[in-house]
């Protein structure tokens, strides 16, 4: 009956055009929002910056980001992050932020952003827990979901404080 003793196992995995539906689906039950080609065309793109989390190979999470030019710098933006509700206080997230801040790091990222629905207190105290800080409120964000404002959440990265010496 019980487990007894099996293992659990996570992992990460790559987001592919073999498996970009799984995505799609985990983001059709996650998010109230219709995603469109450009954010998958910029999930695939982001390469290692999207993943797929599996537990006890069960699909249950999902980090995509989109790779962004600013001035000289390059930032990452999350473009989602979710976790399906019965796999969440796992630490599936935290694994999932914990790669981008990774690999973030090993790549002279400046910064990393996101937005967050204004309501979202579970995901605000999420984010917060890794650095992120709210600089700015944008009214109207959304179109199809109430309420529409959202905040930005963003964490610097300063490549010289990771530096080993």
């Amino acid at each position: 009956m019980g487990g007894g003793g099996r293992e659990i196992t996570m992992l990460l995995e790559a987001v592919r055009d073999k498996n970009v539906m799984q995505l799609k689906k985990l983001n059709a039950v996650l998010f109230p929002v219709r995603y469109n080609d450009k954010y998958y065309a910029d999930a695939l793109a982001s390469g290692e910056f999207t993943k797929l989390a599996y537990y006890n190979d069960i699909c249950v999470g999902s980090v995509a980001c989109r790779l962004e030019r600013k001035e000289n710098a390059i930032c990452v933006y999350i473009m989602t992050l979710g976790v399906l509700a019965p796999y969440r206080g796992l630490g599936i997230g935290t694994k999932l932020v914990n790669h981008v801040l990774e690999l973030s790091n090993k790549q002279t990222i400046s910064e990393i952003y996101l937005h967050v629905q204004i309501n979202n207190d579970e995901a605000i105290a999420f984010y917060k827990k890794f650095g992120f800080e709210i600089t700015e409120t944008i009214q109207n964000y959304y179109t199809n979901i109430t309420p529409r404002d959202c905040y930005v959440l963003k964490k610097h990265l300063s490549s010289l404080t990771h530096l080993k010496k």
